[in-house]
């Protein structure tokens, strides 16, 4: 079967600076694919040459069979996207916007705009002007938009933006409905791991512009350290303590100490001897599994944890 998206040896330059760098991807029909990368990492700009809205400096993007050439027909009929941001006509309803939008795809069905304000969650707000509403709802307008056509691949850039958790809730149901009883492929781009985690079959990390990780659920579940989380009374004394004994130790953003040392999780009561006898007893001590955030931003480099 033809991959949904293929990109071979991408390159995108903007002078001297480097957004897209030799990136190869190859996502399968009725995949979710979600593209996790920190802000900048060069995200959007893949999303822009898949879409055909700027041209690569070098490789190719290849999307239902198609090469993408910009400034070319497309094959915009089997594609629905949703750029970060999406746009809307504010003085027009919602309702109005859609139907907008239905008009401008010949062949749509006309119950598509009632059949994507349902799906959306939309109903309460159809009548309203789109330049009222929440950053959610706006969110929410602009994925009916994408699906307004019944496309074969979806790309959506952060189409979690601005929705609360059970709105994210809601769309994750959606999409994951849409693969599994029709095939769609979904390719997401995000800034947020345990967000796409719980959806995505396989993630590819993209990391100033090179992609850097590419791998499926289960792996991601091995690749997680285990780590024994700790707190005292006073945790960052007896963080010092545990450091000054040559333990790899942290205060984490959650207030706990965090011990990534296997000499630590293999004996966790040697750790709780040595606090006890540095005057810092622990009031918790247990064996935890990597958080989602912490692994991401330990690929990237972000966190000395």
């Amino acid at each position: 079967m033809i991959p949904a998206i293929e990109t071979n040896n991408l390159v995108k330059r903007y002078g001297d600076v480097t957004a897209v760098d030799d990136l190869s991807l190859c996502v399968a029909t009725g995949e979710i694919y979600a593209f996790l990368g920190l802000n900048g990492a060069g995200k959007t700009t893949t999303i822009r040459m898949l879409l055909g809205m700027i041209t690569p400096t070098a490789g190719e993007a290849i999307v239902l069979g198609a090469r993408i050439r910009a400034g070319e027909k497309q094959p915009w009929d089997a594609i629905g996207y949703l750029v970060e941001t999406p746009n809307a006509y504010p003085e027009l309803t919602v309702r109005e916007n859609l139907d907008a939008i239905r008009r401008l795809r010949p062949g749509t069905d006309a119950r598509a705009v009632e059949r994507v304000i349902e799906n959306l969650g939309l109903r309460a707000y159809a009548d309203r002007r789109a330049g009222t509403l929440s950053l959610g709802n706006a969110q929410r307008l602009g994925l009916a938009k994408a699906l307004m056509h019944a496309p074969r691949l979806l790309i959506l850039d952060e189409p979690a933006n601005g929705l609360d958790p059970a709105g994210i809730v809601e769309i994750r149901k959606l999409l994951r409905g849409l693969a599994d009883e029709q095939g769609v492929t979904v390719f997401m781009a995000s800034h947020i791991l345990g967000e796409v985690a719980r959806l995505a079959q396989r993630i590819g990390i993209i990391h100033r512009g090179r992609l850097i990780q590419e791998l499926n659920v289960d792996e991601l579940e091995r690749n997680r350290r285990q780590r024994l989380v700790i707190r005292a009374r006073d945790n960052r004394a007896a963080c010092a303590a545990l450091v000054a004994s040559g333990f790899f130790a942290s205060v984490t953003q959650d207030d706990l100490i965090a011990v990534d040392d296997a000499r630590a999780i293999e004996n966790p009561d040697d750790i709780a001897t040595r606090l006890v006898n540095a005057g810092h007893p622990p009031t918790m001590l247990n064996i935890a599994q990597e958080d989602l955030e912490h692994y991401f931003l330990r690929l990237v480099g972000m966190t000395n944890e």
